[in-house]
C-alpha cells in the first residue's frame, strides 16, 4: 500500500527551496507517507553522483552499494538535525516510510534528518563545505 496523507503539501521553504508542510494537525507517531522507490544499482550510483539527483537519493540497504530515488513526497523533505519526523526503509516491501515524531501543528513544515536516524548530529556532506 502506498500513500500520502491529504493534509501534506509541498510550499516554499525559507531559504530550502520547496520543503513539505501540514495544513492540519497531525499526532505524534503517526504515519504521513508510504511511497515507493526505484533501487539503482552500484554502477547507476556512480552516474547519479555526478548529477543533481544526487542531492535527492537514499542509500539502499545496509552493505551502501545500491541506492534509491523514492516517489511521493519523499524527495521533498528537507533535513534538520533536530528533525520532527523520521523516515524508515522497508526493503522487502520496496517503500519508505515516513512517520511523525512528535506532535505537527497547522503550518509547520515536516523535516527528517538525512543521516537516517532520528536526531542523529552527525555532520552531513554538505555542512562540511
Amino acid at each position: 500500500m502506498f500513500m500520502i496523507a491529504p493534509y501534506l503539501r509541498i510550499l516554499p521553504a525559507k531559504n530550502m527551496g520547496q520543503g513539505v508542510f501540514s495544513v492540519e494537525d497531525i499526532p505524534a507517531k503517526k504515519v504521513i507517507e508510504i511511497s515507493p522507490v526505484l533501487v539503482m544499482s552500484f554502477e547507476e550510483r556512480v552516474l547519479l553522483d555526478k548529477v543533481k539527483l544526487h542531492d535527492y537519493i537514499f542509500e539502499w540497504n545496509s552493505s551502501q552499494k545500491q541506492c534509491c530515488v523514492a516517489w511521493g513526497y519523499i524527495s521533498i523533505y528537507n533535513h534538520s538535525y533536530e528533525s520532527n519526523c523520521e523516515y524508515e526503509m522497508e526493503y522487502d516491501k520496496g517503500c519508505i516510510r515516513i512517520l511523525t515524531m512528535r506532535a505537527i501543528k497547522s503550518g509547520e513544515q515536516l523535516f527528517i534528518n538525512y543521516n537516517g536516524t532520528y536526531n542523529n548530529k552527525k555532520p552531513l556532506w554538505f555542512d562540511a563545505i
